[in-house]
């Protein structure tokens, strides 16, 4: 079964809304006019019999062929009723039996008056008694046809009005609906003309109402996927770029190998050579393909955050990358520093600052890494960097014109600042004196390990048991917030409340 669409079902509503009020409002005035008719005629009816009782002509006269209009009741049918029952109509009208038991009390002088609904030959008749003198009394009846004729017309007139108000209710409510829903429409049809033509066009955006607040919400998402989709853009034409050359040259070495076994081989030393440059290019080519792996994540896979020390991650890559650089001194100064964090992610970047240190670094050279308040600092004794690159230096697959004969593919700095952007710190480059560069990330962070074993993703958590840092002093009580400031040292040695930001 076909759903009605939204602007039906507005008209809809509209419309039994209004029915409803017309319908309690037209009951109302129907039951309060039929009272008050009724009312009315009633009263009318027994100020008449009251005025005719305290009459001498009624008192005196038998009413034998008197008209009506001596009364001065031409519109209603007068009768007389004795105490044993009779009763005699001034104009020999029917007789009116049988009597009631109220009306013959009026008659003993128990009553004051009564009232009753005579109905004859289809015709509702209401009938007043009054007393007139001792053991006699004297009815008025009066036909209720036009009180019941006035209460049908106003009964039908209501009918028609509310039936055209709720039919009203309804265009309008359709016009309304429709007119109020063509932005929603609009976007619907941006999203069906994006989806077919995966052209993300903004929607134009007209007024100030929350349809034109979400018509601007969905042109900030259609700018996000634009943005998005470029960076997916140039990290597929960057990555196709970068893998173009190992791969070529993997290509060129097994031919070369294929081709000298077709035509009787080739002596040992040649074949370890060749051996030993695909496996480097085999080697530089993992590297990079997971590098861009790591590059190509919005977000961790799983998010593990929890108390670590710069310095234990510092220590490790160090020793990582000596390996790696036996020419190369390191000389470390880093004091413990607490951050919450994932310990892969850090380790990763800090690596990657030790790399580039350590390969512009000449043989005999010194890479140092300091810590200082929450800012790793990673200089080497290189020439430096050009100042044209340093604002271009952490940007994907962007490599100095002095760095594209070494080895490299250009995303390790774009790892490490997605790494200290990712902990809600920041990186910078500049050059020292005489020569040589320094790299920074900053983390915040606190100098003393925070209270409680792990920290869910969000920094949430409250310290479960009170413990001492490794230097025997009391442990920070660090608040997870949205802020990123950093831990300061007070005069006394204390620190500052932590606030750590979980992007």
């Amino acid at each position: 079964m076909k759903r009605m669409s939204l602007a039906t079902r507005i008209s809809l509503l509209a419309a039994c809304a209004v029915g409803i009020a017309i319908a309690v409002a037209s009951l109302a005035a129907y039951v309060t006019l039929r009272s008050q008719l009724h009312s009315r005629l009633d009263a009318s009816l027994l100020h008449r019999a009251e005025l005719a009782s305290q009459s001498d002509l009624v008192a005196s006269a038998a009413f034998n062929g008197i008209s009506t209009k001596v009364l001065g009741a031409a519109d209603v049918h007068i009768y007389l009723i004795y105490a044993g029952g009779q009763i005699r109509s001034p104009s020999n009208r029917a007789v009116i039996r049988p009597i009631s038991q109220s009306e013959m009390l009026v008659v003993d002088g128990k009553l004051d008056h009564a009232f009753r609904t005579i109905n004859q030959h289809g015709t509702d008749y209401r009938a007043v008694t009054v007393p007139v003198s001792s053991g006699i009394a004297l009815m008025f009846t009066q036909s209720q046809s036009s009180i019941e004729s006035t209460i049908d017309r106003v009964g039908l007139v209501l009918l028609l009005v509310g039936a055209g108000g709720i039919i009203a209710a309804a265009l309008i409510g359709l016009a309304v609906a429709r007119s109020a829903l063509r932005p929603v429409r609009q976007l619907s049809e941006a999203a069906e003309n994006i989806a077919r033509t995966e052209q993300l066009t903004p929607i134009p955006v007209t007024g100030d109402d929350e349809l034109a607040s979400l018509a601007s919400s969905f042109n900030g998402m259609l700018a996000a996927l634009e943005r998005s989709r470029d960076r997916q853009r140039r990290l597929v034409a960057d990555a196709g770029h970068e893998l173009r050359t190992p791969l070529t040259s993997l290509r060129t070495n097994l031919e070369l190998l294929a081709q000298a076994d077709k035509q009787g081989g080739m002596n040992e030393t040649s074949r370890q050579e060749i051996f030993s440059d695909v496996t480097a290019q085999v080697e530089e080519l993992s590297t990079l393909v997971g590098d861009l792996v790591e590059l190509a994540r919005d977000e961790p896979l799983s998010r593990t955050p929890e108390p670590l020390d710069m310095a234990d991650i510092v220590a490790r890559a160090v020793d990582r990358v000596r390996r790696r650089a036996p020419s190369v001194a390191f000389e470390t100064q880093v004091p413990p520093w607490w951050v919450v964090g994932e310990a892969q992610i850090l380790e990763r970047a800090v690596t990657n600052l030790l790399d580039n240190a350590a390969k512009w670094s000449p043989a005999g050279g010194t890479v140092r890494i300091a810590m200082n308040r929450g800012e790793l600092t990673v200089s080497d004794e290189g020439p430096g960097v050009a100042e044209a690159d340093l604002p271009l230096i952490f940007e994907r697959f962007y490599r100095a014109s002095d760095a594209r004969t070494m080895s490299g593919s250009g995303l390790g700095l774009s790892i490490v600042r997605q790494a200290a952007e990712r902990h809600g710190g920041s990186v910078r480059a500049f050059n020292r004196q005489p020569h040589g560069a320094i790299f920074a990330m900053t983390l915040p962070g606190s100098p003393y390990r925070p209270m409680g074993e792990r920290w869910s993703p969000e920094g949430a958590g409250a310290p479960s048991t009170p413990g001492l840092a490794g230097n025997g002093r009391p442990r920070a009580a660090v608040s997870p917030a949205t802020s990123a400031a950093e831990g300061h040292i007070d005069p006394d040695g204390a620190p500052d409340a932590i606030s750590y930001r979980w992007p």
